[in-house]
């Protein structure tokens, strides 16, 4: 199965060519499917480079760096996020609760530090010029976050990306014609508005791009997604699934928006992170709007990669904008925050009903 995954990440995701240089992060956990991953990009004509971190090393960069260090920007990354051709991160993590500790002023400098290098990022994989995937190896702490084991953590993964079917990357490419009859339907709107028991919130995409998200920059992928108008998000949310942030967890996270410009919020559980994060320039407006089509994902990981993607569900991203929706908002954070709408949820655009329950309900 990782070697079908790895094939998958190069051939479909990355669309390794000839000449690509293909830079890797991961962590040391991920070995067995790096090497695959390294092969298949090497048969492709491309060239990998990797970087693999090891367990405990960013919380004791945290406690060890000073202030020179923690402005340091690491020079590999910044040579593959400026020049490279594509970009790859497998995510493998050894404790999820690493940086839950970190001193928050700390985390504020490194942040400060990489504000050029993220806008070059965003620039770039906007314009297409650096491709980009972002991806799962199931370990051990994703499975336990998750409430399941390990071998049902890895069945789950292996659900969420097609692998088990027999051409996994035919599968991505029914999935993509799929989605774009429902991108081609809400590109022709303009005013989109959520609702639901403790939701009622609208925003309008005019001159906005409703993007097919079909596993090229994400794998699991089955999401469409854009950037509202920055000052036309109104109305309240309710965040009904938890996430991480930084280690830390949150749950029920309430919005009021004016204007575009988030005037209040609160949390269940977590609201000092949401303190923490609402005080960084550009996290109080909206940077994303998307729905969850992959039906595969039923079920809360708090692993965003998979939970956003949820059939049946809507995020909202606070921060940095995606550009090639033509959104203008920046920041140094991008935080996507889930709700559940297959319990009466529903979708409007331009006052037309299209999505009820968890589901599109118009003929696309």
């Amino acid at each position: 199965m990782r070697q079908k995954y790895a094939s998958l990440i190069v051939n479909y995701c990355l669309d390794v060519e000839k000449g690509d240089r293909v830079f890797i992060s991961s962590t040391s956990l991920a070995e067995p499917l790096l090497k695959h991953i390294h092969d298949y990009i090497l048969q492709a004509g491309g060239h990998p480079y990797i970087q693999m971190s090891v367990a405990n090393t960013a919380a004791s960069f945290y406690q060890y760096a000073n202030q020179t260090q923690l402005l340091h920007v690491n020079e590999f990354s910044r040579k593959a996020i400026e020049d490279f051709e594509a970009y790859l991160v497998v995510r493998a993590p050894h404790n999820l609760s690493e940086e839950a500790n970190v001193d928050s002023e700390k985390r504020a400098i490194k942040r400060a530090a990489a504000v050029e290098l993220n806008k070059t990022y965003f620039e770039r994989t906007a314009n297409g010029s650096l491709k980009r995937t972002l991806c799962q190896y199931p370990t051990v702490a994703s499975a336990q976050e998750a409430n399941m084991s390990l071998e049902e953590y890895q069945q789950f993964v292996y659900t969420a990306c097609g692998l088990l079917e027999d051409n996994p990357i035919e599968y991505w490419l029914s999935v993509r014609k799929k989605q774009q009859k429902l991108v081609d339907y809400l590109n022709d709107k303009q005013v989109i508005r959520y609702v639901t028991r403790e939701t009622d919130i609208s925003f309008n995409t005019k001159g906005r791009t409703w993007i097919n998200s079909d596993g090229r920059t994400n794998m699991p992928s089955g999401e469409v997604f854009t950037a509202p108008v920055e000052d036309s998000v109104n109305g309240h949310i309710l965040f009904s699934y938890p996430s991480i942030y930084q280690g830390k967890s949150v749950e029920e996270v309430r919005l009021e928006v004016k204007n575009g410009v988030i005037q209040s919020w609160q949390a269940k559980a977590g609201q000092e992170v949401l303190d923490e994060v609402f005080a960084i320039n550009g996290a109080r407006v909206f940077g994303e709007a998307a729905i969850g089509t992959n039906y595969n994902i039923q079920q809360i990981t708090k692993n965003i990669l998979f939970d956003e993607k949820i059939g049946g569900s809507i995020h909202m991203a606070v921060g940095q904008s995606y550009k090639q929706c033509g959104g203008k908002n920046q920041s140094v954070i991008h935080w996507d925050m889930i709700t559940d709408m297959k319990h009466g949820g529903k979708i409007y655009a331009d006052e037309e009903l299209f999505y009820a329950d968890g589901k599109v309900i118009t003929q696309l």
